[in-house]
């Protein structure tokens, strides 16, 4: 099971390292877009940099690559089924390897290997490893995500709002529908790192400096 897990954590980095956002700009508009705007990969900077349309390529590639390093998880655990027990919690083996692969994909894209450690903020790997852990968080999110965003002209806080609101869904489920507590770390993990990674946009907000959509 230990060869599994390090494999698990090896393919989802790697995927998540994959700086799409890096290679449209290039590829697209012969630009590093980490020389510009935020100075991260993310979509939303691509968007600033190369064009909307770039943008949302690199976001729906940032979001195929964090499913697919999450359902990945899931075929090198295909047959390792059973449960165990943690601090009087029955956890799934595969509902482990679901949550340290998306959490190494997020780490991946935020800290990719191929582009030297400089990637984006997590927010669209993060979303997408939720696509292939629970759908519904991972839709309600990416809706106050766009809703947020759109309303306040700011991804940074549309960003937050909807991993927030993801979270706030999993919270009544795991109570009151014995849903997986360990999704609800999971999310409660993601959600301090985005947080962390949105530290100079949240004291740009609150300066009112943030940079807008548009």
């Amino acid at each position: 099971m230990i060869t599994e897990f390090v494999a698990i954590v090896v393919v989802a980095y790697l995927l998540g390292s994959i700086p799409f956002g890096l290679i449209i700009g290039k590829l697209k508009s012969g630009v590093d877009v980490r020389e510009y705007g935020s100075g991260r990969t993310g979509a939303t900077n691509v968007m600033r940099t190369a064009g909307t349309k770039l943008g949302l390529l690199t976001l729906g590639l940032d979001v195929v690559k964090a499913t697919a390093a999450v359902m990945r998880a899931a075929v090198i655990l295909r047959g390792g089924g059973g449960i165990i027990t943690v601090a009087g919690v029955s956890v799934h083996w595969q509902q482990i390897g679901q949550v340290v692969a998306g959490m190494a994909a997020v780490v991946g894209h935020n800290w990719p290997i191929f582009a030297k450690f400089r990637g984006g903020r997590g927010v669209t790997a993060y979303f997408g490893t939720l696509f292939a852990i629970y759908p519904p968080a991972g839709i309600f999110g990416a809706e106050v995500v766009a809703i947020a965003a759109l309303r306040s002209k700011h991804m940074s806080l549309g960003s937050i709002l909807g991993a927030l609101a993801a979270l706030c869904l999993m919270i009544p489920l795991t109570i009151l529908y014995a849903f997986p507590p360990i999704y609800l770390a999971y999310s409660s993990a993601v959600l301090a790192l985005l947080i962390y990674q949105h530290q100079d946009n949240i004291k740009r907000l609150r300066q009112g400096t943030e940079r807008r959509l548009w």
